[in-house]
């Protein structure tokens, strides 16, 4: 194993035990929300979601939003990939689905008519750049015509981009038509771990699609790796962070492969024999965390990386990082507006989701209603512990006293069924406590999906009833 004490560096925030990570590690969610998608219910529907939109209409509030759009296809299926998406290299596909996807950005523009001003859009999938220039030509124009998109230096227009997709001209393209942020899908450079998980994508490909997004000018260009798939060694970690960091990117996301091979079934042609065992996977870690600090990268919380110079970054030091279904983002107070298959909403005190498969997709917008499938309607004390969960996810600390005067609460009498867990915390090191604060230590950042778990009232009652479902990653 890495030695912890070797984990230092001049802008060290986290703080690697192996052996407390190996004790501790277990299911549980990420939370992008809470409560976490899989607490959604059907009971939700399409009448549901209006009100939402009509709730926060009649507050009169008037703050810009969120938009995000997601595209499902790819021209080919990774083997470790869980998202929800559709291989075919058939295109009349992606025709009929943006005719579909345009109808329903229609709906939504209307019912945000008068409070439609974007400062936030994430192109999500499947491959949003299996779309051809003409196609997201098409789609943004649509976009601009319904909703107010903030200039650029002041929104944040991002997209994922499989860099064997395109080309530098394309890059210059999607710069063109807005974004101005750039997330790659790079997973490992080595070539057995690509062939293991099928995605062959030579070092030079990515590398031009970098320089082409730097000459275009996008403000931010991020880089997304996965530790714990097959083949991977420390030696292969190693080199693939080397290059990396000699890339240069402005954000780094390094996520912990989920195997489930029983939910997800291209997982199923990963072998066995070629997955790393877990204190190699922890070795890893070690080095990714080791590596990018040395490298003068901030860690800002769960599995990313950032420059100080970075939005993410800053936000943190000020205090309003936020974390939603994209993961980190810098906008706090925005709602979440989602179109697409399986996209799913944050508007007022709701969330929805839309149906995940096409036909049913399809099906509902032909008859006139938003696809909404499923959501949920927050009560109070679940937006006090969505809020709980984000202070400590973003922030690594919580104001007790802040929390008392915005709700009618005691703190330790209403968590009195969580105060043994929290303590059990401050005694492993991962915790400081007292009448004011709760803060989390450099020990216990890296595994802040524990100790949110503790305030996850969903999850404890459905552990209690052995209902919990299987598909949940490893917190480490």
């Amino acid at each position: 194993m890495v030695d912890a004490k070797t984990l230092v560096s001049p802008i060290q925030n986290v703080d690697f035990d192996a052996k407390l990570i190996s004790k501790l590690s277990q299911s549980g969610p990420r939370y992008t929300s809470y409560p976490t998608a899989d607490r959604f219910t059907d009971a939700f529907h399409y009448r549901d979601y209006l009100q939402a939109v009509n709730a926060v209409r009649s507050r009169g509030l008037r703050h810009p939003i969120s938009l995000y759009i997601h595209i499902p296809f790819c021209d080919t299926v990774c083997y470790y990939c869980a998202c929800n998406k559709i291989v075919t290299k058939n295109r009349e596909k992606a025709a009929t689905y943006l005719g579909y996807l345009k109808r329903e950005i229609t709906m939504q523009g209307r019912l945000f008519a008068g409070m439609n001003q974007v400062e936030q859009l994430h192109f999500g999938g499947g491959t949003p750049t299996y779309l051809s220039d003409a196609q997201m030509d098409d789609l943004m124009q649509h976009l601009r015509h319904w909703f107010n998109f903030a200039p650029d230096a002041l929104g944040e227009y991002s997209i994922e981009v499989d860099p064997r997709t395109v080309t530098p001209e394309r890059i210059q393209r999607l710069r063109e038509q807005g974004f101005n942020r750039i997330s790659l899908g790079v997973q490992d450079f080595d070539v057995d771990v690509q062939k293991a998980v099928n995605r062959i994508q030579p070092e030079d490909m990515t590398l031009a699609v970098i320089d082409a997004a730097r000459a275009a000018k996008f403000r931010s260009v991020s880089i997304d790796l996965i530790y714990g798939l097959p083949k991977q060694t420390i030696a292969s970690m190693a080199q693939t962070l080397d290059k990396v960091v000699a890339a240069n990117p402005d954000r780094i996301a390094i996520y912990h492969y989920a195997h489930l091979p029983h939910l997800f079934k291209p997982q199923r042609r990963i072998l066995e024999q070629d997955m790393p065992a877990a204190d190699v996977k922890l070795d890893m870690l070690a080095l990714c965390i080791h590596t990018l600090n040395a490298a003068g990268y901030v860690y800002i919380g769960m599995d990313h990386f950032a420059k100080p110079t970075d939005d993410l970054a800053i936000a943190q030091g000020q205090g309003r990082l936020h974390r939603n279904f994209q993961g980190y983002s810098t906008q706090s107070e925005l709602d979440l507006v989602a179109m697409g298959v399986s996209a799913i909403s944050a508007v007022g005190l709701s969330y929805s989701q839309n149906m995940k498969t096409l036909d049913a997709y399809y099906d509902r917008l032909d008859q006139g209603e938003l696809p909404v499938a499923r959501g949920y309607k927050l009560v109070m004390d679940d937006v006090m512990r969505r809020f709980i969960i984000q202070m400590l996810m973003c922030n690594f600390e919580l104001s007790i006293r802040s929390l008392e005067q915005a709700y009618p609460i005691t703190f330790q009498r209403y968590f009195a069924a969580e105060m043994e867990k929290l303590n059990e915390m401050v005694t492993l090191g991962l915790l400081t406590m007292d009448d004011d604060w709760i803060s989390v230590t450099l020990k216990g950042r890296l595994l802040i999906r524990n100790i949110c778990m503790i305030f996850d009232r969903h999850l404890r009652e459905a552990r209690q009833l052995q209902s919990e479902p299987l598909r949940y990653s490893k917190t480490l």
